[in-house]
């Protein structure tokens, strides 16, 4: 990178350096010119050798400060702390310490260590009060004295060298180089001086120290749960979330700056820009990499990225989401995963997306742009936001899917959930683009016979259908769609589109009646189908007139990927009926599973369309659905104690009529199991299988192990199970 004509030196930006060279151990006493600290003001001691303070041990006490941290779970031999709370290390010196010694802290992140840039932190007691970050003497018998340090609730984020250093009158005497007393300082959602404070200690719980969790895929209708291992306490990963800021060069002095950190994090998660974590695949080819479907979790993903230096293939949405939020939760950032259900992909800003028919009533895929995805997954950050009126802070929405750029690199937010309900969409960062997420009209275009394009019915309710995220008290989801969008049709949502409007969005289409101002109308309903059964779609319609209508309509059927892409469309039925005046007619049209079944591949998303014309008027309607697949069953057994073997059983019985290959099945679970691989040639029709492996829980509470099926002919089915773990009589005592 050249800085020249930019800054006086390079900045720093790489805070996991390796042997650095930082100060030396002895340092003749002269003021720091190059840090603007004051010379200290040493005054001659007594000068036989013995009298000489020095440094015999020191110990970062993580027994004592882990657990009043709440860091206790991370896997690492290291201190970790949160900042803005007080924590204590034990100093032993080479004698008891007396008032005339002089003796400080230094904790140093990055390379060229400065005070100004505050990079550099000196820690001074009893009268020396110098530094930005408060020290006292808690204690001192005999040679041992207990030290305590507050790291201020807006320091740098990261991992610090620390130095005990002391002041003698021949100048300054530095500890060795030791790793063991480097330490990691994090984000503290406890102290209210935090700019990521969260007001309740279940969402603490939940949103930063809960290491599994769940990502909702499906459809609004058929609402599922897909198990994550987010394992941001697992042994490396908070050394690779260090390591992605790295990569991206951000400025060490600007990682005390949550918003910054967010929005670095939202660009470097994807491999579209600065060689990110994950490379985007969208398609039925994971030739070099792994199916998005079979990951199980982020801990392989950032461990591989971390050692490879490499982008990881493959991810799509949930997976992104899925490793931005142990990134966030790792660093100590009360984070979420929400999935939007119908989530609108507007290119060019105006809320609407624009699906083409033919005349015949065939969809026009060429020509349409626009897409509308049966659900997408981002995350929400709980974060103070300066930059913005107060009422704005509170969650906001990052989004580490790859699908627009924002400032030149694809990235999204952070944006106020709260601005996005309000239309407020002037407001950094994207807020324009996620609203336009849950707010786009879909309108249907027909084409007529001469080319012309008609707008023939506008579905205003379609986009934003729902948005959920986990519950903080339990496995089960909860509606947060009333905090994105006032309720379609009111008058605060209506003020809250025009609000948007005067920001730039534009919502101006050709006039269109609604479906109830019009003769006739139809819609398309099914129940929730298991994967290999029939499917049955009932069309509605229904006159609203005095007098017969008879409709002329093309219903399709097609496999699409979940992002609303067309896959395969396999089936096409004509459909002609009359109705009577003032009431309804129903059609059931049913598409057999062997029909969809060669076609589907890795997909469980079936779209049927209907497009057709009445004696005034166009028809459109669309219906997905989504085909649900059976589970794994999961089983443990053995003593559930801590440092005790315990056993998992993955099963699972074929019950389709045709054989599945190339199986492979993926397991881990936070501080329990390591991710685990097993593989099966083939699986005949009503073969079962069961999959025993052993592991050694590392920690008490609830765990929760996830297990993921992948065959070539077959798109991935899931399961876990939940357990909780005792400390046990070796732990207790």
């Amino acid at each position: 990178m050249n800085t020249t004509g930019r800054y006086n030196e390079p900045p720093s930006i790489i805070n996991l350096v390796g042997n650095i060279d930082d100060f030396p151990e002895f340092q003749p006493f002269r003021p720091h010119e190059d840090d603007g600290e004051e010379e200290f003001d040493a005054e001659p001691g007594p000068r036989g050798r013995r009298d000489v303070l020095s440094v015999a041990d020191v110990d970062m006490c993580r027994e004592i400060n882990m657990p009043e941290h709440r860091t206790r779970a991370y896997d690492t031999q290291n201190l970790v702390v949160r900042r803005g709370q007080e924590f204590v290390l034990h100093v032993t010196f080479s004698r008891p310490v007396t008032p005339r010694d002089k003796f400080q802290l230094e904790f140093l992140i990055g390379s060229n260590p400065s005070v100004r840039l505050r990079t550099l932190e000196r820690v001074t007691f009893g009268t020396r009060h110098r530094g930005r970050w408060p020290g006292r003497i808690v204690d001192s018998q005999g040679s041992r004295t207990v030290l305590a340090i507050t790291a201020p609730a807006d320091t740098i984020v990261g991992k610090f060298r620390m130095y005990v250093t002391v002041v003698s009158w021949r100048g300054l005497q530095r500890t060795k180089r030791d790793p063991s007393t480097d330490c990691y300082v994090l984000f503290n959602c406890w102290n209210s001086g935090d700019s990521v404070y969260y007001p309740e200690e279940q969402g603490r719980q939940e949103y930063v120290l809960n290491d599994s969790g769940v990502i909702y895929i499906g459809s609004r209708s058929t609402l599922l749960s897909r198990d994550w291992v987010f394992g941001q306490f697992e042994r490396g990963i908070l050394d690779a979330c260090i390591y992605i800021l790295d990569v991206c060069r951000m400025p060490i002095r600007n990682r005390s700056n949550a918003i910054e950190m967010v929005r670095k994090g939202s660009a470097l998660i994807n491999s579209q820009d600065e060689n990110g974590v994950l490379v985007g695949n969208w398609s039925e080819n994971f030739s070099g990499g792994m199916a998005p479907t079979l990951w199980t979790g982020s801990v392989n993903i950032l461990l591989q990225y971390a050692n490879t230096g490499s982008s990881v293939r493959y991810g799509q949405c949930w997976v992104f989401a899925g490793v931005f939020n142990t990134f966030l939760r790792c660093l100590g950032i009360p984070a979420r995963v929400i999935s939007n259900f119908n989530s609108a992909h507007d290119n060019n800003g105006n809320l609407k997306i624009e699906l083409i028919f033919r005349e015949d009533g065939s969809a026009d895929e060429r020509n349409t742009h626009d897409s509308i995805w049966n659900y997408h997954c981002w995350n929400e950050v709980f974060m103070t936001r300066p930059d913005l009126p107060p009422r704005l802070s509170g969650w906001q929405v990052v989004d580490a899917t790859p699908q627009e750029t924002s400032d030149g690199l694809y990235r999204c937010g952070p944006a106020s959930v709260l601005a996005i309900k309000e239309g407020l969409v002037g407001h950094s960062y994207d807020g324009a683009f996620i609203f336009a997420e849950v707010n786009s009209d879909v309108i249907y275009v027909t084409q007529d016979k001469y080319g012309n394009e008609l707008s023939t019915y506008v579905d205003k309710r379609l986009v934003g259908l729902g948005l959920f995220t986990k519950h903080i008290l339990a496995d089960a989801p909860v509606d947060i769609t009333h905090t994105y969008k006032y309720q379609e049709g009111s008058a605060d949502e209506a003020r809250a589109m025009e609000t948007a409007q005067s920001f730039g969005l534009a919502r101006d289409h050709p006039d269109q009646p609604a479906a109830t101002d019009v003769l006739i109308t139809v819609s398309l309903a099914a129940e929730q189908v298991d994967l290999g059964k029939d499917v049955y779609l009932t069309v509605e319609f229904q006159n609203h007139g005095d007098a017969a209508q008879t409709v002329k309509a093309l219903v399709t059927c097609a496999v699409i990927y979940y992002t609303g892409v067309l896959s395969k469309r396999f089936k096409e039925e004509p459909v002609e009926v009359t109705v009577p005046p003032n009431q309804t007619e129903r059609l059931v049209l049913k598409t057999e599973a062997q029909e969809y079944m060669k076609n589907l591949g890795f997909q469980r998303f079936l779209c049927f369309t209907l497009a057709g014309h009445g004696e005034t008027v166009y028809l459109n309607a669309m219906k997905v659905v989504y085909l649900q697949a059976p589970h794994l069953q999961l089983k443990v057994s053995g003593v559930q104690e801590v440092g005790r073997h315990m056993f998992v059983n993955v099963s699972f019985t074929n019950t389709f009529n045709f054989p599945l290959y190339n199986v492979t099945l993926a397991m881990e679970g936070p501080r329990a199991v390591s991710n685990r691989t097993h593989f099966y040639n083939v699986l005949q029709p009503q073969a079962s299988f069961n999959w025993k492996e052993s592991f050694v829980p590392q920690v008490t509470g609830k765990r929760t192990l996830v297990a993921v099926m992948y065959a070539a002919n077959l798109c991935e089915i899931w399961g876990k199970v939940d357990f909780v773990v005792e400390a046990g009589p070796a732990v207790a005592n």
